[in-house]
C-alpha cells in the first residue's frame, strides 16, 4: 500500500470560526441545501456526530459516484480542525483503500480565514500513483464547494 499526499489552501474572507461551522459542523445540512446536484444526502450510521462517527453521503444527479462512506477521525472546535477518511464508496475507483482528509481553518489578519486542506490517498496493493487528472479533479470539486459555501455565507450573513 501506496500513499500519495497533496496540499490546498483557499482563502476567503468569511471569518475563521463561521467558515468552519459551515465547512464541517453544519455541512451535513448545508452542502445538501446549496449543492443538491453534487451532495443529495447525508446520513449518519453509527456514533453521535464525534470521532469514531460513520455517515453515508449521498450524491446527487450531478456526479459520477453514487455513495460513499465518512469516517469521522478527530474534531477540534476550539482549534478549529476537522480530520475525516472516506473508507467505502464507489469514489474509491478500486484503487484506493481509503482517503484521509486533514482540514485546518485559520484566521487571517484581514478577518477572513484559509482553509488548509491536507488530502492523502492510501492505496490498494501495488497501486502507487493516481493520474494527475484525478488529482486535479479532487481539487476543483473541493474549491467549488468551499466557494459555493463562501458564496452563500456573503449572501445569508445571518446563517
Amino acid at each position: 500500500m501506496g500513499a500519495i499526499t497533496y496540499d490546498m489552501e483557499i482563502p476567503s474572507s468569511i471569518p475563521a470560526a463561521k467558515m468552519f461551522k459551515a465547512v464541517v459542523l453544519d455541512s451535513d445540512t448545508l452542502i445538501p441545501k446549496i449543492m443538491p446536484l453534487a451532495i443529495k444526502s447525508v446520513e449518519i450510521l453509527m456514533g453521535d456526530g464525534g470521532a469514531g462517527t460513520i455517515k453515508v453521503i449521498n450524491f446527487g444527479e450531478g456526479s459520477q459516484f453514487k455513495s460513499v462512506k465518512h469516517r469521522f477521525d478527530a474534531l477540534d472546535t476550539e482549534n478549529l480542525t476537522h480530520s475525516y477518511s472516506i473508507i467505502d464508496g464507489d469514489a474509491l475507483m478500486d484503487v484506493l483503500e481509503s482517503i484521509t482528509y486533514h482540514i485546518k481553518i485559520v484566521p487571517t489578519e484581514d478577518g477572513g480565514c484559509i482553509c488548509k486542506n491536507r488530502s492523502i490517498y492510501h492505496t490498494k496493493g501495488d497501486v502507487h500513483e493516481i493520474t494527475e487528472d484525478k488529482i486535479k479533479e479532487g481539487k476543483e470539486k473541493a474549491m467549488a464547494m468551499f466557494k459555493a459555501i463562501e458564496a452563500y455565507l456573503h449572501a445569508n450573513p445571518n446563517a
